[in-house]
């Protein structure tokens, strides 16, 4: 499908960003593709007054490709945004700052991976999203996306929490620890590497589950087949014990104690614009210094 509008989007209060969005922009229209931009965006490179824009919610549905200007915060809720539109539009992820994990182009990388874009030539992965589904009572209480991870955690005041895992209607382990991450493999090298969870190459089709400084020596991290429906209920003891659920480490809700959470692989994957530059390795030894002494 060839590409006729391009969606663009930065950081909330990027203003370093503003110069470079101009001039993307102008690059666009050079070349007959049509800039949309985000709301926010359009008043921080200066647009004026008049010219259509969208919000952040709606920009999935209103173009071809999103070019997203920030960090991996930010590329994490237009991830989830284009997955709960159900669009499947590419978005190629440009940093400001040091490499991201998944904002890995930079700004001088910009305009030749466009081009490739536009040429069809350019390297997109698929990157695995979540569904997290919350029943209450036998019915869907929320139902969300996630590219990272869904984590189910104790309250700031809380003692250790008690989870029973099950895969299906099978019984896998009892978690009394802080939280459990169920992590995607792109999700890996985010809360779950930071709780002791092994790296997973997102091309592995696989899921997660890491215990968040687990109180039994006997929980470890655990690497299941994507396939597998987890599902997690809180087993409280007391009545006062908060539990909370969070997607993406960016919205979420508590839990009550008959609550059974389900998460899933996604029915569509996340299209992510990679740089013909660089291998997912190379992204890894610069963001973990491997080798560096």
């Amino acid at each position: 499908m060839p590409i006729t509008r391009v969606g663009l989007v930065a950081k909330t209060g990027l203003d370093a960003a503003a110069g470079a969005l101009a001039e993307l922009a102008g690059w666009l229209e050079a070349r007959d593709v049509h800039a949309v931009f985000e709301t926010e965006t359009a008043t921080l490179a200066g647009l004026p007054p008049g010219r259509r824009t969208v919000s952040r919610d709606d920009l999935p549905s209103s173009c071809d490709l999103i070019v997203l200007l920030g960090g991996d915060g930010t590329f994490i809720g237009m991830a989830d945004r284009i997955a709960e539109s159900g669009a499947d539009v590419p978005i190629v992820g440009v940093n400001f700052g040091s490499l991201g994990f998944l904002t890995e182009i930079t700004l001088p990388e910009l305009y030749q991976t466009l081009e490739s874009v536009l040429s069809g030539t350019a390297q997109i992965d698929e990157r695995m999203m979540l569904r997290s589904r919350t029943l209450r009572g036998g019915a869907v209480h929320a139902d969300r996306l996630a590219l990272n991870d869904v984590v189910i955690t104790k309250g700031a005041l809380s003692r250790i929490i008690d989870l029973a895992v099950a895969i299906g209607e099978r019984p896998v382990m009892r978690v009394r620890a802080d939280g459990l991450i169920i992590a995607s493999p792109t999700g890996s090298t985010a809360y779950n590497l930071a709780a002791g969870g092994p790296i997973l190459h997102p091309e592995v089709d696989a899921l997660l589950l890491t215990p968040i400084a687990p109180h039994m020596l006997t929980n470890r991290p655990i690497v299941i087949p994507a396939s597998s429906e987890v599902r997690v209920r809180p087993a409280r003891k007391d009545s006062d014990e908060e539990v909370f659920l969070t997607i993406d480490g960016q919205s979420g809700h508590a839990l009550q104690s008959d609550d059974e959470i389900c998460i899933t692989r996604a029915a569509r994957p996340l299209r992510l614009v990679r740089a013909s530059t660089r291998t997912y390795f190379d992204v890894l030894r610069q963001k973990l210094k491997w080798s560096e002494r």
